[in-house]
């Protein structure tokens, strides 16, 4: 059996190829170039064990390597600098790492989704930058009308009421010229949003999760996809809380002489996963009786910030149940609260 740890790059990799008895074979440099890879991909024995640190390029590797009948590991990040933390650390070393962590059974790995898995989230991954993008843009036009002591008196500054008002605002010509191409350049994401937006529809409507996450109290077809890309498998996570630590949302621990500290949520793992649900947190605190009384309860003690957050792993504890017995959601009957009058019905994530 031959292992092979991979320290990759944007230009190129180090390789070291190391035997069972962990005696290095050879160790080199090659070009990340696709035919170089090609070529020395097909020139491994059949069953290849392969480690790779999951860096923000690892799709490249993989993706070469998924049709070929090779082993290949993705090496957790953080969790391999922990175990192997050295004074001197370089390709060389950080290949030879990889190489004999995975020899021993020792690499901690992270989870690889499937190709189609993987194209969902860079679909829904696009949709979310250009949002973000375009309120970046409205902010812009914010700021230019605050300058000039001015205030948009509509919901949506880039509604059809809102941009004809905005047309006839006598400003200095180079706020105007400001103005308009923020809102040409918001007319161009709003098209591509639109044209995302049927696509994503059709890619929930097949995908199996989504339409038991629908039932969920402030979880649409958007979101509920993006849960269920980023959870990928239920049957991969053993309990909730192994769930809720995948998202970042369980407290960091610091326990000595007997006593235990809890403090803020550790935010390792699924950034978006942890992102979409905390957007989604007080849609479901306004729908839903038991979330209500969840986010005031901690609201009042840790404040609005922590009484996100508590809803958001509540819902996501929920979200393991209904995933896990392939059953909609259910209202949990806890202590009852009356409903603020200052809570109002808004859309869905």
């Amino acid at each position: 059996m031959n292992y092979i740890g991979i320290d990759f790059h944007k230009h190129y990799s180090f390789i070291t190829e190391m035997n069972e008895s962990g005696i290095v074979q050879r160790q080199f440099k090659l070009a990340n170039d696709r035919e170089t890879l090609t070529q020395y991909i097909t020139k491994l024995p059949a069953h290849t064990k392969i480690a790779i640190e999951a860096t923000c390029n690892w799709y490249y590797f993989y993706e070469l390597v998924e049709n070929h009948d090779l082993d290949v590991s993705l090496a957790h990040p953080l969790k391999t600098k922990a175990i192997a933390s050295a004074r001197l650390m370089n390709d060389k070393v950080s290949s030879e790492t990889l190489a004999h962590l995975l020899r021993a059974d020792l690499l901690p790995t992270a989870y690889i989704p499937d190709q189609q898995t993987r194209d969902i989230r860079e679909i829904l991954r696009m949709h979310a930058f250009l949002t973000a993008q375009r309120t970046r843009l409205k902010n812009r036009v914010h700021a230019i009308l605050m300058k000039n002591g001015l205030s948009c008196p509509y919901a949506d500054i880039f509604g059809k009421t809102s941009l004809n008002w905005l047309k006839e605002l006598n400003l200095r010509p180079c706020y105007q010229e400001a103005i308009a191409s923020y809102t040409k350049l918001a007319k161009a994401f709003n098209e591509e949003l639109n044209l995302l937006k049927h696509t994503i529809e059709t890619l929930a409507y097949d995908h199996p999760y989504v339409s038991i996450l629908d039932t969920h109290p402030g979880i649409s077809y958007y979101s509920g996809l993006l849960i269920a890309v980023e959870i990928g498998d239920i049957n991969r996570f053993p309990n909730a809380g192994k769930l809720c630590s995948y998202a970042g949302l369980v407290p960091t621990m610091h326990a000595s002489g007997g006593k235990v500290r809890m403090g803020a949520i550790t935010k390792q793992g699924s950034k978006w996963l942890r992102w979409i649900l905390v957007e989604c947190a007080l849609h479901a605190v306004k729908k839903s009786t038991h979330y209500y009384n969840l986010y005031t309860r901690v609201a009042h003690k840790h404040g609005n910030g922590t009484a996100r957050v508590a809803v958001a792993r509540s819902m996501l504890r929920a979200i393991y149940t209904m995933l896990t017995l392939h059953q909609p959601y259910q209202e949990r009957q806890l202590r009852s609260a009356p409903w603020g009058h200052n809570l109002t019905k808004g859309s869905e994530i």
